[in-house]
């Protein structure tokens, strides 16, 4: 898409966001088993075709990219929606690609194209993403994936482990999946663990070499995820300072805080610039993408904790209740600082 054409996109995302992402239907669907709407998760696939962004049109997709996808994962954070984007749409499609199995991609894209289907990345091991938490063994699994992104949600499991990819179901042999508390009430999470299970190679390419790119394409969506999330913080607390009124006139006019969230702005606006030159990166796998996508991780995820918390303080006393959306983009912001590991700055060849 051309940069008029991607803002277009995300004016109609945003909208229908807006009108159906509320904090209300937020707060209920947190609240179920699924954690999220999946009315509103339709009405994406149906109407704006998000999870088919990123897959080639002769597997049923847009035809779009990965730019166009994080876009998506960036609007869903302002309104910390839990939809399967991410762990789907985003890393679930983005792995049976960069697998090379044309048949697998046959079979599986459609489905997650549409929607009516959702797959989860079972990938870490209990310390996290450094290390593969289940190991292959005959075409067989056995191990624990942890923290894994709707786990318990998705039919279709998709493993990475250390001899590779491999494909199976939540309902097969050998297959338990446990809900795990977590943080963050708006994401669901999950350990899934393996014994003996049955399962299906998807691919024959270097495993070393997928979970590379995949950690690359999990920070650079994350990235776009905390932009749009801080953003929303910024938004709600200058709206809020310039309606609170203290001493006679709204307290957003005093200099201090002006000083404080003209910082805010600052971070938010930075943080935006690096978030999208590491989606072009990952986009493209530019040689600049390793370097490019660790500065988004480290400064998106310093920008939200301190947008996040000064969000908590500027709001006063009602942003640490529970009727108040505050304190979710707070927690919002500690889980993304640690989801998917935080990793080493990338050494220069």
């Amino acid at each position: 898409m051309s940069s008029n054409e991607l803002l277009e996109f995300r004016t109609s995302v945003r909208a229908l966001l807006g009108k159906h992402a509320t904090s209300a239907a937020l707060r209920t669907a947190m609240d179920t088993d699924l954690g999220y709407d999946p009315k509103l998760w339709r009405m994406l696939c149906e109407q704006v075709g998000v999870a088919a962004l990123a897959v080639p049109e002769e597997w049923g997709g847009a035809g779009a990219g990965l730019v166009e996808s994080l876009m998506v994962v960036g609007e869903l954070g302002r309104t910390l929606s839990g939809v399967p984007m991410l762990g789907s749409a985003v890393l679930g499609v983005q792995a049976i690609l960069l697998a090379g199995d044309e048949q697998s991609c046959a079979r599986l894209l459609p489905d997650l194209a549409d929607g009516s289907r959702t797959a989860a990345l079972c990938w870490a091991d209990a310390t996290g993403w450094d290390a593969a938490g289940v190991s292959a063994t005959g075409g067989k699994l056995s191990g624990a994936a942890h923290y894994v992104l709707h786990g318990a949600q998705a039919d279709l499991l998709l493993v990475l482990t250390d001899d590779g990819l491999f494909e199976t179901t939540a309902d097969a042999p050998g297959v338990a999946v446990t809900a795990t508390p977590a943080l963050d009430p708006t994401r669901k999470l999950a350990t899934i663990t393996f014994t003996d299970a049955p399962a299906t190679r998807i691919g024959t390419g270097d495993p070393a070499a997928l979970r590379r790119r995949l950690r690359e394409i999990a920070w650079a969506a994350l990235a776009a995820e905390q932009v749009g999330a801080a953003r929303r913080c910024l938004e709600m607390t200058v709206e809020y300072t310039a309606s609170r009124v203290q001493f006679g006139r709204p307290i957003g006019s005093f200099q201090a805080l002006k000083h404080r969230m003209a910082d805010m702005y600052v971070l938010v606006e930075s943080a935006e610039s690096a978030a999208l030159a590491a989606a072009l990166a990952v986009a493209e796998d530019s040689p600049s993408a390793a370097e490019d996508v660790w500065v988004a991780r480290k400064h998106c995820t310093e920008t939200f904790s301190t947008v996040a918390a000064e969000t908590i303080q500027l709001h006063g006393g009602i942003a640490i209740t529970w009727e108040h959306d505050a304190h979710l983009f707070f927690k919002r912001a500690h889980a993304t600082a640690e989801l998917f590991g935080t990793g080493r700055r990338p050494v220069a060849a």
